[in-house]
């Protein structure tokens, strides 16, 4: 349908969808007002038409008036119901779709949209795009558009058993159904570890919003950072409407109550924000949280956002929900689950590519940090890469001989050179020349003082569970007015009525390294307090919708050093205390107290590792002959704090202190980064071990960390890890070269001809290599022949796994032609690969000849009766294959048959399994032959 221009057209058009405007249009007062501002109808039409009782019997009264007043009043009443876009925006589909462009004569005739729900939606996408509209930086006068800077990360899409269902490619997907493995739950669960992204997600999202650019039907948004329900007094009670409009924005002109009443009618169009529920502080046992639901009934601020979650009060409105990896919240509340994995390579690229524009600087920055794979490790977290980033980008500008820290930076040392910016801002003088030699040891000399004021204020906040603090609590500590410009902290938003300004740190990890610094700094402190965040246990969690680690009435854990709740601050305490730290340090606290507190930790930090290490659960391997140790996250908070600590001795007795054959530390968050610190200890280690790293983020950056100790390796288990081409050709390089490793996993990563070409290399070349999954990559017929050659060449290769590559009919030729008369291939995979029946015919050939697999897999291909024939004849001949799975292949009632028929001379299978082909349930009943051929 064209667009409305010509003489009589909008008359036309108010009749012909005249029963789509009755049902759709909901809110008369705006046409009515305007109609009536312009002198199309009077105040007496108004009261005839508010005669009628029920809103489409006045729609239909409005229509008759319009059209009975011309082609102008009609084509003017559809400009309102265009112009007023929140009050009709549920029209907006038939707008597209009678391609509507109004006249010019009627765009000149102003539309005011007085609907009170439009002008409040107006309102709030206005002060939300204005609240997130900049990244906060340095100082209050130097912000980054959000636009500028903002990256997406890998968004991976968990199931309710924490398996990965795939990745979001949008924002947009976030609030969609993909994922969704609750539906009967309203809350969005968004996880990761410290500086992943979960709050600038957020924001971006909340901008959006604001812009009309996210796709979703929400007419209102309201965002919460959750640390502000903390923050609330303990006599505090607010009701649902409190929150929604006294800690958002107010609706004006409302003294109906219209905005709420309309939000309470249809919740489905609400959707909230909660940012950092790891953050709550709870002092009341929530396995008695009393149920809320009424919208005015006033209670406990933290039991309103309890009720919210929970779906007691506004059900049907959306929650998204932010917090930690191992923030624990009942699954009956998550309606889907998202894992934030930080920046994967390409994300890093585009993000260098938004902080220096110009090709000559990217260049130098994108140089110097391909020469450090640690330093690039770090910067797949978005908070340490801002750092880096923006830390080489000012003191570039400042310094002569600046350069990205080397190859021995530390997450202490990323902080360390935050904290150098911060106080060249504060004790930065009028007229001192800019471009000088940089010396970090006098900035933090003068300013040693604001240091230990910032410092104070972080370690008391640490002790008291507190992150928004008071000017008064900043004077306390020694901080001033003009202190608090310089980027420590920031201004914190407030949920109550008080007028006093309040603070926070940046980020809570900048917090736990100023509490971390406070604890060296203090020269009055006994040495032995140091350690009073290691000696702090952590709680068992319940089941009930909570993260607080410290509730009432709970019984504390075995006591572990790794496994506490102040993880950061003894991270940074080990970094601070290290002897490459002690040049810088040495100029702010005594030598000698600095000497027996690193000598105190470093006892201390022994004798947890040896306790630690004697505490792994232990069982036997499948992969090698030996003992296998299972890891849990806190044994890689242990690894980080001994790379921290830069000490070789302490490595060493960790190396020699892992008695088993083989360590699983699979599903535990390790990222690229984290590689040095595995690194750190397992290139000290004398005997061989197999390491299961499967399910974390290491990506290419970490399989280069891993170099050196790829040498004691002889299992490498990197499974769904983000490896591209790139990393296996490290690891084909190193595994070459040592000739060691008998198990190897590259399951479910980004792979392609050019990476299994490697791969064959380690096959060929590798003579205790036994086991190979290369499973759910991007290998196509090219690579396939790549392994199929170096299998063939292979005698000790004993399992491969290629379920869910593209090797089609040619690859399995080629494996068809390796196999035949193989001395050592026993399990072998092909499985939803696009194998046809040619290539079934093949395979079928091969079995005929080949005495030593037992179990092959060639499910979800697409062989057919074609090779049933062939695949009966192999059964007669072969005598070593016990299990054969054709499940969903596009066999008949016709196939079986043959495929029975041959299974009578052979005694040795003891299943073929073609369930899911196509065969009615009636004739699997009518079936009559070998029972050994299964349809289910």
């Amino acid at each position: 349908m064209g667009s409305y221009k010509t003489e009589n057209s909008y008359l036309k058009l108010l009749t012909v969808h005249r029963e789509l405007l009755v049902e759709q249009v909901k809110n008369t007062q705006c046409i009515l007002d305007n109609l009536l501002m312009n002198s199309f109808i009077c105040t007496e039409d108004i009261e005839i038409i508010q005669r009628s009782s029920t809103k489409t019997d006045q729609v239909r009264k409005i229509l008759e008036l319009v059209q009975s007043k011309g082609e102008e009043c009609s084509a003017y009443f559809t400009q309102i119901l265009y112009e007023a876009y929140d009050a009709y925006i549920d029209l907006r589909p038939w707008f597209d779709e009678i391609q509507y462009t109004p006249l010019d004569t009627i765009k000149a005739i102003p539309v005011v949209n007085t609907d009170p729900i439009s002008k409040y939606c107006e309102k709030l996408r206005y002060e939300l795009g204005r609240d997130t509209q900049f990244i906060t930086s340095y100082s209050k006068s130097e912000e980054t558009p959000l636009e500028d800077l903002y990256t997406d990360t890998q968004m991976e899409l968990l199931n309710d058993t924490g398996e990965s269902l795939g990745y979001l490619q949008n924002l947009d997907q976030l609030l969609g159904d993909q994922g969704v493995f609750n539906p009967q739950a309203e809350t969005i669960f968004i996880t990761g570890d410290a500086g992943v992204g979960k709050s600038i997600m957020l924001q971006k999202l909340q901008n959006l919003w604001s812009r009309r650019e996210l796709k979703t039907g929400a007419k209102f948004f309201f965002k919460f950072r959750c640390r502000a329900f903390s923050a609330f007094k303990e006599t505090d009670e607010i009701s649902l409407k409190d929150l929604i409009f006294k800690h958002n924005c107010y609706p004006d002109g409302d003294p109906d109550n219209e905005v709420f009443a309309y939000i309470l009618r249809f919740p489905e169009t609400v959707v909230f924000t909660f940012d950092g529920y790891d953050e709550l502080q709870m002092d009341f046992d929530l396995d008695n949280v009393p149920e809320t639901v009424s919208p005015e009934e006033k209670t406990r601020p933290l039991l309103l956002l309890m009720n919210l979650l929970c779906g007691k009060l506004l059900k049907g409105s959306r929650k998204i929900l932010s917090a930690r990896s191992g923030t624990e919240i009942q699954s009956r509340v998550i309606r889907k689950k998202v894992f934030l994995k930080g920046f994967a390579p390409e994300h890093l690229k585009r993000y260098l590519a938004l902080h220096f524009p110009e090709q000559e600087h990217r260049m130098l920055v994108s140089d110097q940090l391909d020469a450090n794979p640690h330093l690039c490790g770090l910067c797949s977290i978005p908070l340490f890469s801002w750092i880096i980033l923006k830390s080489f980008k000012h003191l570039q500008s400042v310094y002569d001989d600046f350069e990205l820290p080397g190859s021995c930076i530390t997450l202490t040392n990323v902080f360390l050179l935050l904290s150098e910016v911060f106080l060249g801002h504060s004790t930065a003088r009028p007229g001192l020349l800019r471009r000088t030699l940089r010396c970090p040891t006098e900035t933090f000399k003068a300013g040693e003082q604001k240091l230990s004021g910032f410092a104070r204020l972080a370690l008391h906040g640490i002790e008291t569970s507190k992150l928004v603090f008071t000017l008064d609590e900043a004077v306390c500590c020694g901080l001033n007015d003009e202190d608090l410009q310089f980027g420590f902290l920031r201004p914190a938003s407030h949920y109550d009525s008080s007028s006093a300004s309040s603070f926070e740190f940046l980020h809570e990890t900048l917090q736990a390294f100023l509490a971390a610094f406070s604890l060296v700094l203090d020269a009055k402190l006994n040495p032995e307090s140091i350690l009073k965040f290691f000696s702090k246990c952590k709680y068992k969690k319940s089941s009930r919708l909570s993260c607080i680690p410290c509730l009432k009435n709970t019984k504390p854990r075995e006591s572990d050093a790794f496994q506490t709740n102040f993880q950061f601050t003894n991270l940074f305490l080990c970094g601070l205390l290290s002897k490459s730290n002690a040049a810088l340090l040495e100029h702010l606290v005594p030598p000698s107290a600095l000497k027996q507190k690193r000598k105190i930790l470093k006892s201390y930090l022994s004798n947890s590792v040896k306790t630690h290490l004697k505490s792994l659960p232990r069982s036997p391997s499948t992969d090698i002959e030996g003992d296998k140790v299972h890891a849990m996250p806190n044994f890689l908070w242990m690894l980080r704090c001994i790379f921290e600590t830069n000490s070789e001795d302490v490595a060493k007795m960790t190396a020699n202190g892992i008695s088993a054959d083989y360590i699983k530390i699979a599903f535990c968050n390790i990222y690229s980064a984290d590689c040095s610190a595995l690194n750190f200890v397992l290139h000290h280690r004398r005997k061989h071990l197999g390491v299961d790293m499967d399910n974390n983020n290491i990506n290419d950056y970490g399989v280069k960390q891993l170099r050196p100790s790829f040498s004691k390796m002889t299992v490498v288990r990197f499974c769904v890890n983000q490896l591209t081409d790139s990393g296996i050709e490290v690891l084909a390089e190193e595994l070459i070269r040592h000739k060691i490793v008998k198990v190897l996993g590259l399951y479910q990563n980004h792979i392609t001809d050019v990476g299994a070409k490697q791969v064959a290399k380690i096959i060929e070349e590798c003579p205790h290599l036994r086991t190979v999954k290369l499973g759910c990559n991007n290998i196509t017929s090219v690579g396939g022949k790549y392994l199929a050659s170096a299998i063939h060449k292979s005698k000790s290769i004993f399992d491969i796994g290629m379920w869910g590559n593209c090797i089609g009919d040619e690859g399995a030729e080629a494996f068809a032609e390796a196999l035949k008369n193989h001395p050592s291939l026993t399990n072998l995979s092909l499985s939803a690969n696009g194998i046809t029946s040619h290539g079934g015919r093949s395979l079928a050939q091969t079995l005929k000849e080949n005495t030593s697999l037992h179990i092959v897999w060639l499910i979800q291909n697409k062989i057919s009766d074609d090779a049933a024939s062939d695949l009966a004849e192999a059964f007669r001949s072969n005598s070593s294959l016990t299990h054969l799975m054709l499940i969903d292949n596009e066999f008949t009632i016709d196939g079986a048959r043959q495929l029975s028929e041959g299974l009578k001379d052979n005694t040795t299978l003891k299943e073929v399994n073609i369930k899911g082909s196509r065969i009615s349930e009636a004739e699997e009943h009518l079936y009559q032959g070998d029972r050994r051929l299964r349809f289910h």
